[in-house]
């Protein structure tokens, strides 16, 4: 492991050169990788192994579009492509990735197919620290981990393919083989990542609960929300609002903080932006301080849990889901972003 020292805070660390790619391979030879599920995170990760030189097969229900999308990824049904069940069945290694609420319901078919000796992985904390809601309790003759990357499928994927690779967390649960740690690192570098940092279950659905529901997300669009109606409550029109709220945002100050910290950020702006938003920064984080105090214990306590899954369970959740993301794209804003995306310079050919 290597030390980092994260802001004072020295952190063991795997990287690439502590655990290599040959090395991940060497204690995956014998393993058969059961990706279950081909939804967010199983197409980017069966590819990335399968790319590696992993053993990867996949299993999805038959006749959904993703079980499709899976043979156009070329996974081949009987022999790399099979139903949940049937895989889970083949693997030593069983990637749990369907949704949280899709580990609920397939549980009791999947408990049964597993076997001495197997790894039950996750890359979500959810099923197991909050199994008194969803009834998932592995046997104790299997070893119990997690790699989380620290993104989307898609930004796992497109980082492989790139050669950068992304950050990951990594937790065992339970080691019932004595091998379980090794297990974990080599398939953490199998799928991409860049280097691995140690976390718990919890730590890691906590943490992963409060960050989609706050910066990442939630509170991101809150605030976007907030800042483009006040702008446009005074006259500034859809454009312009947009402009100041996100596109400058997303397509310059974003990437120069991603690239340098908000310190080189603030020294590198108008002495006037540098001013106004030192002074700012301390009433936004006390505004938004007890909502993710409230937001943190909704987490911890179940709360969050319980309104995802009773969500996710319904029979007409999709329908529902499709109405709150046609009220949010249909709102002016993001119209008024639509139009304003088509007006960039990469999109004046199109």
């Amino acid at each position: 492991m290597a030390q980092i020292n994260f802001g004072g805070v020295v952190e063991n660390v795997v990287t690439r050169d502590e655990f290599s790619l040959d090395k991940a391979r060497e204690v995956l030879k014998d393993e058969v990788v059961a990706v279950l599920g081909y939804g967010v995170q199983g197409p980017a990760q069966a590819l990335n192994m399968r790319d590696n030189g992993i053993h990867v097969i996949v299993g999805q229900k038959a006749g959904s579009p993703t079980y499709n999308k899976a043979v156009k990824d070329g996974w081949v049904p009987g022999k790399t492509l099979f139903s949940l069940e049937q895989a889970a069945e083949r693997g030593t290694v069983i990637q749990y990735l369907v949704s949280d609420a899709g580990q609920m319901l397939t549980w009791q078919k999947i408990k049964p197919c597993l076997k001495q000796g197997d790894a039950l992985y996750f890359s979500h904390g959810f099923g197991i620290v909050y199994n008194d809601q969803t009834g998932i309790v592995p046997p104790d003759f299997v070893d119990v981990i997690l790699v989380a990357p620290k993104g989307s499928g898609t930004s796992v994927r497109a980082n492989f393919l790139s050669g950068s690779g992304i950050n990951a967390s990594y937790a065992v649960h339970q080691d019932a083989t004595g091998r379980a740690t090794a297990r974990t690192l080599a398939l953490g570098i199998a799928v991409g990542a860049g280097y691995l940092f140690p976390t718990t279950f919890e730590h890691e659905v906590y943490s992963d609960l409060t960050g989609e529901r706050g910066i990442l997300m939630g509170a991101l669009a809150g605030v976007m929300e907030a800042q483009y109606n006040e702008l446009r409550q005074h006259g500034h029109s859809p454009s312009e609002a947009f402009n100041e709220t996100v596109e400058e945002l997303t397509q310059s100050l974003i990437r120069l903080v991603a690239q340098n910290g908000m310190d080189w950020m603030y020294a590198n702006c108008s002495t006037t932006a540098q001013r106004g938003a030192l002074d700012w920064r301390h009433a936004f984080r006390q505004a938004v301080e007890p909502v993710y105090a409230q937001l943190y214990q909704s987490v911890v306590s179940g709360e969050q849990t319980r309104v995802v899954l009773a969500a996710n369970s319904a029979p007409d959740y999709k329908q529902k889901l499709e109405a709150e993301l046609r009220e949010m794209r249909e709102s002016e804003m993001w119209q008024t972003g639509a139009a304003v995306r088509a007006l960039r310079p990469e999109n004046w050919n199109k």
